[in-house]
């Protein structure tokens, strides 16, 4: 039998990873590839694919 863990807290990550990468999109152009792992490490982890 599988346990089901939460997946809110990386759902919550995930948008704040994207955040992050909008306003480095804004601010920064050149820095904007160091906040795309993070955006889409936590999107595969809520959707549960990793």
């Amino acid at each position: 039998m599988e346990v089901k863990q939460s997946r809110g807290k990386y759902w919550a990550l995930c948008f704040l990873w994207l955040a992050i990468m909008i306003t480095l999109l804004v601010v920064y152009r050149q820095f904007f590839w160091l906040a795309l792992p993070g955006t889409a490490t936590y999107f595969a982890k809520a959707l549960d694919l990793i």
